[in-house]
């Protein structure tokens, strides 16, 4: 039961993590390459705002997400629009350059050493009954499970909302009804690295980091997006959770060297079973050319 709770914990943090890879995959058809640079990035934000100024990390996600807003919304005008229009490999090329460049950027900031936040709180933990809970897991949950909430209640109740889920759907569609796709991919875009900024700040107090420390996370978003389904909320979710179970179960019950390769394999096997992830829906490739 306790590997159980840890991994659920995890599994939180890895779906909000995985949230804006998903989120623009499923509207803009796009898989950021960059995403595992930004999350780092973040951290190390995060790392300067509570070094310079003492600010806790969870109450520096609004300044940080707000940041890497701003960074989305730049990328997307200079950068991945202009890919875009180059198709697939063109958009490829452009997200591993720019998580080249800022893998440098990092590093060139703030150094190659490992980094780390350490709130008062780091090595505390809560305890219900005979399950103990790290402190910064939870809050880190929490934020997660807020932040997801908020991202659901924005695409399903709001305008903009409707917008990128008709865009997703079917964008020439979305145009000819007055819907602006190019804003709506920018949006998309600004918002998903800004759930990717919230992310960092949560990673940067879970353990110690470096500038390449993305590439970890870029294999483990893009392995949650798959098993969960292809630009699935709800899929990446439930394939955070198994990933996170899978991870903690497996420290647990046998050793910590292979708690990198056994949630994989779990992936694998599910895989085998339903190709298109928990989440995802076969697609005729026929009709959709059509």
């Amino acid at each position: 039961m306790q590997g159980i709770v840890f991994g659920i914990l995890l599994g939180g943090i890895y779906a909000l993590a995985s949230s804006g890879l998903t989120l623009i995959f499923g509207v803009m058809r796009i898989v950021n390459l960059a995403h595992g640079g930004l999350l780092m990035a973040a951290a190390f934000l995060t790392y300067s705002l509570w070094q310079g100024t003492g600010l806790d990390p969870f109450l520096a996600i609004p300044v940080v997400g707000a940041a890497l807003f701003a960074v989305g919304c730049v990328l997307h005008h200079f950068v991945m629009r202009f890919a875009d229009r180059g198709g697939d490999a063109a958009v490829i090329m452009a997200t591993l350059a720019l998580a080249m460049i800022l893998e440098g950027v990092n590093a060139l900031v703030w150094g190659s050493e490992p980094h780390s936040v350490t709130p008062s709180y780091v090595n505390s933990s809560l305890r219900i009954g005979e399950i103990i809970l790290p402190t910064v897991q939870v809050y880190g949950f929490v934020v997660a499970g807020a932040l997801l909430l908020g991202l659901y209640l924005l695409l399903n109740r709001t305008w903009l909302g409707r917008s990128v889920r008709a865009a997703a759907l079917n964008p020439s569609g979305a145009a000819l009804t007055g819907i602006r796709v190019e804003r709506v991919n920018l949006a998309t875009y600004a918002i998903g690295v800004a759930l990717t900024g919230a992310a960092g700040s949560i990673i940067a107090v879970l353990a110690p980091f470096t500038p390449d420390s993305g590439d970890r996370w870029i294999g483990i978003g893009l392995a949650v997006v798959v098993l969960g389904g292809m630009g699935s909320l709800a899929g990446s979710l439930a394939g955070a959770l198994v990933f996170g179970i899978a991870e903690t179960l497996t420290t647990t019950y046998l050793s910590s060297a292979w708690a990198t390769a056994v949630p994989y394999v779990v992936i694998i096997l599910v895989l085998l079973v339903r190709p298109q992830g928990i989440f995802g829906r076969k697609v005729r490739e026929d009709t959709v050319s059509a």
